[in-house]
Order: C-alpha cells, then structure tokens, then sequence
C-alpha cells in the first residue's frame, strides 16, 4: 500500500516534467524558424543563434533529468526509510525472519542488503543462543536427576553396604561432572569475552608434557595403558596455566577412550605436539564437528564416561587464541591422532 503511494507522485513528475520540455522545446523550434525567416539575419548570425539555442536548451534538458532523478531519489528514500523503521522494530522485539527486498537500480539498494545481512547475522546468534541454553540446561538436568534418584534411595535403612557405597560413587561422579561443565563453561566464557590477557612468556614445553603424564598416570595405569613419551627439548612462547589445560584435556580424552591394555603415544619437537591412542576412534563423518561446543560423536558412551562435550571446544580455543593449529586424525576401532603445530 505504502510502495504504491510513495511511487506515483514520481511517475507523475516524469510526464509532466517531459512534456514540459517537449512544449518548450516546439515553442523555440516555431520562434527559431520565424526568426531566421522573417528578421533577414545574416548565416553566421543564424548559425550563431542556432548554437545559442541548442546550448540554452542541452543545460534545461540536464537540469530538468536531475531534477527528475533527485524527486524519485527522495521518494524511493522515504519510502525505504519506513520499511526499515518497520523491519527495524520487528527486530527490536526479536523477529529475525525479515527480509528487506531491495532494488539494484534503486540508490539505497546497499543499506537494504546490509540490513538483510545484518538481521541474517543475528538470527544465527540466537539460534546459538537458544541451543547453547538448550544443551546446558540438558548437561545440567542430567546430573542432577541422577543425584536426587540415588540421594533419596539412601534413605532406605535397609540397603546393603554394598549398595549404600555405590550409590555414594554415582553422586560422587555426577557431581564431578557438574563441577567439570562449570569449570568449562567458565573458563570459555573468559577466553570469549577476552578479558584475560594471555600471560605469554618462554617456558620448557617438554617439561610440561612430561608433568602431566605424570599426573594422570593414575588413570592410565589403572587401565594397564602404555603410555610412550618421545619429547625432545623444546621452549615456546605461551601462556604456560592455558595450554596446560590443553594437553591435560587432551590426554585424558586419549585415556578415557582407550580400551584396557592399549596405548598411548605423545611426541613433541619445535614444530609440533602430536598426542596420538589406539582407542575406539571417531566416525568419519563426526570429525568435522568435534571441536563444536556440546558436540558428542557418541552421546551414550560419552554420558557414561563423563563427558559433557566441551574439553575439545575449549582447546580449540586456547589453540586459536596462540595463533597456533589442530588437526585430528582417526579411524573408527584404530585410534586417534591429535597434531598440535606450533608455528
């Protein structure tokens, strides 16, 4: 209603604007011809008032064009500007299903697409949001239900030892993994915001690969894994407390998926950190996904081993914010290769 209103004055004006110009310009083509006839001029007079004329009429032909074109510039303006004071509000109240249709003739066709580009940018975000808040609340309920199960069949006077002791365990772990999301979801939620600097400074990487083997030698040992370390002397730049994290999340995933007896292999030279086990692999059509945050490759085996889908994002993070690059490598029931390279 409002794109045929704002339109027709624009039309009406081109008419009425040409056929002015074509009554002005029969009106001096009749004085012309009268003139040269009549007033006996000589041929450089004629030939000279010709020039006059036509240059007299060529400056009204041009200012009569930009007259036209700046008419329909400022109705097609404001006839943009009230859609997107329309679209604009919509958004305002969370609609991001809009979609500005734009002209390539039209002057402001540009501020159309950018508001469409815009508005493409922020459905996007929510939908993230909404499935960010969705997954939270999910790793939280879970948890969360199976410590209130087990909590109130502790009232149960008449359980066994035996019973009372794994139901204790079960809280134990899922309030492990409470405590991990949190964790996480924190530490993600400083490194996105960037309000930490890193605290980059030299440091011996060898050093720190070998003291966390050493520190989660309780979980591969209980799992009789072999665990090979071939670390040549290395010092990089980097903020030491961060890529700690790395490799600690990363070697516990290699044990956490490794199967009794198998093994485990960590490698690092001045170009690069490989972390590679002969565990349950990843499909391949998972590994595109697995840095995503929440992502489980298998959401059943993951649930029983704790996992909540977020020590991989987190060192994707950690990795990208040092400038450096991860690549991984599987094969379903062969095992897994993670490449840190540092340069």
């Amino acid at each position: 209603m409002n794109n045929g209103e704002s339109r027709k004055p624009g039309k009406i004006s081109v008419v009425f604007g040409f056929l002015a110009f074509f009554i002005a310009f029969c009106v001096f083509i009749a004085l012309a011809y009268i003139i040269v006839r009549y007033a006996e001029l000589s041929e450089f007079a004629t030939v000279m008032l010709s020039g006059i004329g036509g240059l007299i009429f060529f400056c009204v032909f041009v200012v009569l064009i930009n007259f036209i074109r700046m008419q329909r510039f400022k109705h097609t303006g404001h006839f943009l500007h009230d859609i997107l004071l329309d679209a604009f509000e919509q958004v305002s109240h969370g609609n991001f299903n809009i979609f500005v249709e734009s002209n390539p003739n039209d002057p402001h066709s540009e501020i159309a697409d950018a508001f469409n580009e815009m508005v493409k940018n922020l459905g996007s975000i929510e939908t993230m949001r909404q499935d960010f808040i969705s997954n939270v609340s999910h790793e939280i309920q879970s948890p969360l239900t199976s410590i209130k199960g087990f909590a109130a069949m502790l009232k149960n006077d008449d359980l066994l030892p035996e019973e009372r002791r794994r139901y204790a365990e079960i809280i134990e772990i899922e309030s492990q993994r409470l405590s991990s999301l949190s964790d996480n979801l924190l530490k993600l939620s400083i490194l996105d915001s960037e309000k930490k600097p890193l605290n980059i400074h030299k440091y011996r990487l060898d050093l720190q690969l070998q003291s966390v083997a050493l520190m989660l030698e309780p979980q591969w040992s209980a799992k009789n894994i072999t665990l090979e370390a071939d670390l040549e002397k290395v010092t990089i730049d980097g903020d030491e407390e961060l890529l700690l994290q790395v490799w600690v999340n990363l070697l516990h995933n290699a044990i956490k998926f490794t199967p009794d007896g198998g093994s485990i292999k960590v490698t690092a030279g001045n170009e690069k950190v490989t972390i590679s086990d002969t565990g349950c692999g990843i499909r391949k059509e998972d590994l595109p996904h697995i840095f995503e945050r929440f992502y489980k490759a298998d959401k059943a085996r993951d649930r029983s081993l704790g996992g909540n889908g977020l020590g991989l994002a987190l060192v994707k993070k950690i990795i990208d914010l040092h400038g450096f690059s991860i690549d991984v490598e599987s094969e379903e029931n062969k095992g897994t290769r993670f490449t840190i390279r540092l340069i």
